[in-house]
Order: C-alpha cells, then sequence, then structure tokens
C-alpha cells in the first residue's frame, strides 16, 4: 500500500490556514456545503446515466447518508455520486487553485461572512472549520478506490484503498471533529442544520439513528443442565410444555436505522395541476409554523432570460407582530437549486407585502451569494417585480369571491394602503382592491369602481371624507350639501388613508376631493351660482367683521357652498394638513413638532348663510358693528367649529367658561350679570389683546 504526499497549492494552503485559525461563530455551514457538493456529485451521475445507464450499475440507489460516531469523534458524509478518481483528487483537492481561492479570502478579509464559501467552489475547505483531519474516500466507475487525506499542514497524502469496504461507486467524506465541535455529532444538531439549509436537497439525505429496541432472549444460565438429565427433561418437554416455561428475560439491543431527514419533497419543482391542497396546506404549515390553513396560493415558473419557481401563500389572519419595526422584514425563503441561502432578503420583497408568506427557488443566483451582492443583483429586481405581479394577480382571484375578500380586507387592508403609498408602478392595480364605506354602501364597503358607476352624470369627482371613525364622519356638516345633491360620499376613517389618499390623486381619470378641504367646487347649474354670488355680496361686511375678530385664528372668512344645515365650519388648505392628519401627527410619539409649524393648514371659516344664528348675526352686524354680544358669540361660534370639524380647542378652560355662561343666561341666574360683565366679558378681550401681542413678537 503506497501512500503519495503532495503540497497544496500556496493560496490553498492559506485559505485553510485561514479557515482554521480565525474565529467564526457561524460554522454550521460546513454540513450545508458538503450536503451541497454531495448533492452536485449525484446530479453529475445521474446526468452521465441518461445516455448510458449501465453508469448506475455500481450503485443504483442515489441518496446522501450522514453517520455520525460518537466514540470516534468522527462525522461521515456518504454519497453515491460520480466519484472522483485518483487524478481528480489530486487536482480538485489541493494542487489546482480554484479561481474562487483568491478572491474568497480577500472577501474574507475585507469583512465578508464565512458563509459564502461556496460562491466561491471552495465549500470542501469549510470541513476544517469543525475537523482537525479529513479523509475522503472516493470511488469513480473509471477507476480504483482512493483516500485522500490531510490535516492542513501544507500537505496531503492519496493512498489505494485497500483497507475500507469498497463504496461501488460514490464518495465518503471522513471528518475527525476537533474536540470543542462535538455537537455536530448531536443527531438533534444534525436534523436541526439539515432542516435549515439543506432540507429540499433533490436526493434523499439520510442520517444513521441508532435506537435501542428491549428483545426478549431465553436465560441461559436457567437452561444449564446436567448432561445425563438432558433426555429426561426434552421427554418431560414434551409429555407436558406448559407445565415447565423456559425462563427468559429482557435485553437492550442497539440498532442502527437509516432515517430520512428530507421526506418534505421540493413541492416547487412538480406541476402544480398534480398537487392537491392538502399537500400545499402541509407544505404551509411545515414552512410557516402556522396551525391554521393559508387562504390562497400562487405556485408558478418563470421561464426564458430568467429561471425561478416559486409558491406564495396568503394566511389566513394576519400576524400579530405584523407591523413590528424589529421583526423579520419578509417571510419568504430563498433558495438556489434547492438549497437553502435566507430568510430575511430585504431586496426579494417589498414591506407592504411582509404578511406572504412562501419559497422562491432560482436557478441562476451564485450558491451563497451575500448581502451585499444581492441589493446590485440584477435577477432579484427580476425576481421582485415578477413576485409583486403574481401577489396582485392572487389578490384579484380572492376578490372575486365576496366573503373571502371580506376576510382578506379585514386582516390586510393596512398592508393595501401602505402599497398604494409605497409602490407608485402597481398603484393603479392596488387602488381597484380597496374598499370604504359611504354615504350609499349602508353596512357593505364599496370599491371605487362600484363608485363611479353610481355617479350622477353632473358629478366630476370622487368625494372622501377622513375621520377618527364612521360615526364621527357620517353626520359631519362637510357632507351636508353633498347628501342632499346625491352626490356619493366615501369615508376614509382608517389612520393610513390619510397617507394612501395622499399619494392616490385619482381614479379612472376622476380626482379624489377631499370635502374638509379649501376649493371645493360642487357642480351647480346658473340660478344656484347667481344665488350664492348675491349671498356672498350680501354677507360680505358680516365675513370682514368675523375675520376682525378672530384675527389671526383664520386665513378669511367666507360663505360655504357645502354646509346646509350647521352655522359654520372650518376648513383646511388644499395642500397641507386636514383636521384628520393633524390629530394623528399630534399622537405620534416620537413625531418632530417643528414640522406641524408648516404642514398644519390655514384654517377658513366657511359660514352658512340659511342658518337662522348667521341671519340674527348678520342683523346684529348691520344695526351695531362694535355690539359685544357679537364678539362673544362668534368667540364661542369658532369653538364649537372646532370641536365639529374635527380640531382640538387649545385653551379649553375659556371654551368652558363661556359654556358655563350660556347654561347660566338658559337657567335665567340673574345675579350673576354684573359679575360676569365686569370679570368675564374683560378677559375675553383681554385674552385676544395677549393674543394679538404674542403675534407681533413672532413678526
Amino acid at each position: 500500500m503506497s501512500t503519495e504526499t503532495f503540497s497544496f497549492q500556496a493560496e490553498i494552503s492559506q485559505l485553510m490556514s485561514l479557515i482554521i485559525n480565525t474565529f467564526y461563530s457561524n460554522k454550521e455551514v460546513f454540513l450545508r456545503e458538503l450536503v451541497s457538493n454531495a448533492s452536485d456529485a449525484l446530479d453529475k451521475i445521474r446526468y452521465e446515466s441518461l445516455t448510458d445507464p449501465s453508469k448506475l450499475d455500481s450503485e443504483k440507489e442515489l441518496y446522501i447518508r450522514i453517520t455520525p460516531d460518537r466514540e470516534n469523534k468522527i462525522l461521515s458524509i456518504r454519497d453515491t455520486g460520480i466519484g472522483m478518481t485518483k487524478a481528480d483528487l489530486v487536482n480538485n483537492l489541493g494542487t489546482i487553485a480554484k479561481s474562487g481561492t483568491k478572491a474568497f479570502m480577500e472577501a474574507l478579509s475585507s469583512g465578508a461572512d464565512i458563509s459564502m464559501i461556496g460562491q466561491f467552489g471552495v465549500g470542501f475547505y469549510s470541513a476544517y472549520l469543525v475537523a482537525e483531519r479529513v479523509q475522503v474516500i472516493s470511488k469513480h466507475n473509471d477507476d480504483e478506490q482512493y483516500i485522500w487525506e490531510s490535516a492542513a499542514g501544507g500537505s496531503f497524502t492519496i493512498t489505494r484503498d485497500t483497507v475500507n469496504p469498497s463504496l461501488g461507486r460514490g464518495t465518503e467524506m471522513r471528518l475527525f471533529m476537533k474536540e470543542d465541535q462535538l455537537e455536530y455529532l448531536e443527531e438533534k444538531r444534525i436534523k436541526e442544520i439539515i432542516k435549515k439549509h439543506s432540507e429540499f436537497i433533490g436526493y434523499p439525505i439520510q442520517l444513521a439513528v441508532e435506537k435501542e429496541t428491549e428483545k426478549e432472549v431465553e436465560d441461559e444460565e436457567e437452561e444449564e443442565v446436567k448432561d445425563s438429565d438432558a433426555k429426561i427433561e426434552e421427554i418431560e418437554d414434551e409429555d407436558d410444555g406448559s407445565k415447565k416455561d423456559k425462563k427468559k428475560k429482557t435485553i437492550k439491543e442497539k440498532t442502527v436505522e437509516n432515517e430520512e431527514l428530507n421526506k418534505t419533497k421540493p413541492l416547487w419543482t412538480r406541476n402544480p395541476e398534480d398537487i392537491t391542497n392538502e399537500e400545499y396546506a402541509t407544505f404551509y404549515k411545515s414552512l410557516s409554523n402556522d396551525w391554521a390553513d393559508h387562504m390562497a396560493v400562487k405556485h408558478f415558473a418563470i421561464e426564458g432570460q430568467l429561471e425561478f419557481r416559486a409558491i406564495l401563500f396568503v394566511p389566513s389572519r394576519a400576524p400579530f407582530d405584523m407591523f413590528e419595526t424589529k421583526k423579520k422584514r419578509n417571510n419568504i425563503k430563498l433558495y438556489v437549486r434547492r438549497v437553502f441561502i435566507m430568510d430575511d432578503c430585504e431586496d426579494l420583497i417589498p414591506e407592504w407585502l411582509n404578511f406572504i408568506k412562501g419559497i422562491v427557488d432560482s436557478e441562476d443566483l451564485p450558491l451563497n451569494i451575500s448581502r451585499e451582492m444581492l441589493q446590485q443583483n440584477k435577477i432579484l429586481k427580476v425576481i421582485k417585480k415578477n413576485l409583486v405581479k403574481k401577489c396582485l394577480e392572487m389578490f384579484t382571484e380572492i376578490a372575486e369571491d365576496k366573503d373571502q375578500f371580506t376576510k382578506f380586507y379585514e386582516a390586510f387592508s393596512k398592508n393595501i394602503k401602505l402599497g398604494v403609498h409605497e409602490d407608485s408602478q402597481n398603484r393603479a392595480k392596488l387602488s381597484e382592491l380597496l374598499r370604504y364605506y359611504s354615504t350609499k354602501s349602508s353596512d357593505e364597503m364599496t370599491s371605487f369602481k362600484d363608485y363611479v358607476t353610481r355617479m350622477p352624470e353632473k358629478q366630476k369627482n370622487i368625494y372622501y371624507i377622513t375621520g377618527e371613525s364612521r360615526e364621527a364622519v357620517e353626520n359631519s356638516p362637510f357632507i351636508e350639501v353633498l347628501k342632499k345633491k346625491g352626490f356619493e360620499v366615501l369615508f376614509l376613517v382608517d389612520p393610513i388613508d390619510e397617507y394612501c389618499v395622499a399619494q392616490l390623486k385619482e381614479y379612472d381619470g376622476k380626482k379624489l376631493v377631499s370635502v374638509t378641504k379649501e376649493g371645493l367646487e360642487l357642480e351647480e347649474d346658473d340660478d344656484e351660482k347667481k344665488a350664492r354670488e348675491a349671498e356672498e355680496k350680501s354677507y360680505e361686511s358680516l365675513c370682514t367683521q368675523i375675520k376682525e375678530i378672530l384675527g389671526d385664528k383664520v386665513e378669511k372668512v367666507l360663505i360655504s357652498n357645502r354646509i346646509s344645515e350647521s352655522p359654520c365650519v372650518l376648513v383646511t388648505g388644499a395642500y397641507g394638513w386636514s383636521s384628520n392628519m393633524e390629530r394623528i401627527m399630534k399622537a405620534q410619539a416620537l413625531r418632530d413638532s417643528s414640522m406641524s409649524s408648516y404642514m398644519a393648514s390655514k384654517k377658513s371659516l366657511e359660514l352658512n348663510p340659511k342658518n337662522s344664528i348667521i341671519k340674527t348675526l348678520k342683523a346684529k352686524v348691520d344695526a351695531d358693528k362694535n355690539d359685544k354680544t357679537v364678539k362673544d358669540l362668534t368667540l364661542l361660534m369658532y369653538d364649537v367649529a372646532l370641536i365639529v370639524s374635527g380640531f382640538s380647542i387649545e385653551k379649553t378652560d375659556i371654551f368652558a367658561d363661556r359654556i358655563n355662561r350660556m347654561i347660566k343666561l338658559g337657567l335665567a341666574i340673574d345675579d350673576d350679570d354684573e359679575e360676569a360683565s365686569t370679570s368675564d366679558m374683560p378677559a375675553l378681550e383681554a385674552e385676544d389683546v395677549v393674543e394679538a401681542s404674542e403675534m407681533e413678537e413672532v413678526d
């Protein structure tokens, strides 16, 4: 048995030294790499057997077998792949440097992760992360069986194998484990790594598992009898077998069984038509650890310039931590040629689709691609675009079933709205999925499509109102005239609607118009227009007087075309925050308070000329401009307008005083009249003076 010694090529020697002497926490990747290499070897023999089936005669079964030997501290990984000739062992495992060796060392020195090793074609050397010595026993159809061995000391030996049983065909790697890496000989740990990284390798991965079985055997000590009595005993037994049972004892017998670890076959490689709903459900549960069935599934393959397969699932309910910031960005597992790469690839699917669970298996990405490279990878951008497209198709399919879509929308409406806000390319498609309550929809939500079909001929825009709740907006003064005209108003009562509608400017060529902002142009005929212009002229003096009283609290005072019953409302500027948005922003715990100074809109007070309060105020102003009651009532009316328009009152104590005074008047409490006139009224004026001086200081 002659042993030949070879020196490692210099770069390989350096690489091995680097792997052995540097501390890496992620050592488990060695098993993924070696299983992946075994899978490649099996691929090669299977490919050769297509043209020459006799190549498989040496070993018909294609498998990968892992055998941990805790006693001798050896981990064996055996495959029935193509095997290596002596020349292959010399060239592939040491003397000819792969082009990736140097590149990998440079990547490592610049801070790359050890798990990238496979990408550079040097995954075999990851064995030295956990082993102090490695033996490779290999048998190729065209050569004898050889043993390659090295303890990474700069050289390796190759010996013709005359000691080990014949492999038939394939390779067995024996890793003589380091003392501090014995965890990788534990059955539980091996199963964990295989499930995580190699669960969907196309060949069976077997683990040699020791099992103890209890066996009953005859107790030989009891059966020892004298030779002379043997015949007599036999006769006795024949005569009366039940009289004397042979004594038995239970012993524990250790047996080794091969347990298949990757029984869940890669479902995505099969034809969708051949897969049952139960199979999808089982696969979904194993993938997501969800106890409930999925709501919908999309199984597809993309071929052409780019090749990948994917299965995407919509869960039946939203996860409780869907928008947690510290949570994983998505639930898509990325595989490359059935080898698991990562499950938190941020660039695989946008954040608004973070509830989608599934897998993507690419044929084009390099195995073990790093995060940095993923970010710049064009293939990934194309995969992402296709995944979003398929998700939208799936949502449209769900929308065909009304009950199913109601469940989906309850769980994931926020995600759809976030998509409208963030994804400009798919905004139009996503807007088709939006549903809102409206003035005409009663207890069912309506889509933009249905809204447009119900629009009267003279209506040009889509009207909506934002607010805290459906109850709050249903009776809002802002929609009084619209209701009378028969124009439908959508209720946007989810905080995210404010962000969503800021991006969604129109639907089907029709502008989305907020009824709480200024510049609301309602379709009107010539008579209505003339009547409104006459009212504006008639109430000009009242508007001027109220503006004087309110000062900088409002930007302007004008006659309204949106209210028919309430005396007045406060509207915001067309481009600033609405009252609802202002409320949302104030509730932000980490808000930037400087932002509200320029985003909070200037308010305009709109008066209803048909309301008796406004008519009486006008008469009072026409009679006496400086009437104190006009001032007091105007301030009270402004505070009420703040509340009904969705704003908050800043000086609640003054508002409470005014209301208390109203109660006293209602109860005809006269004894405080004098006090009220001397203390209450000047307080109001003083307050206005203070406010005016504050404004001057700001100026």
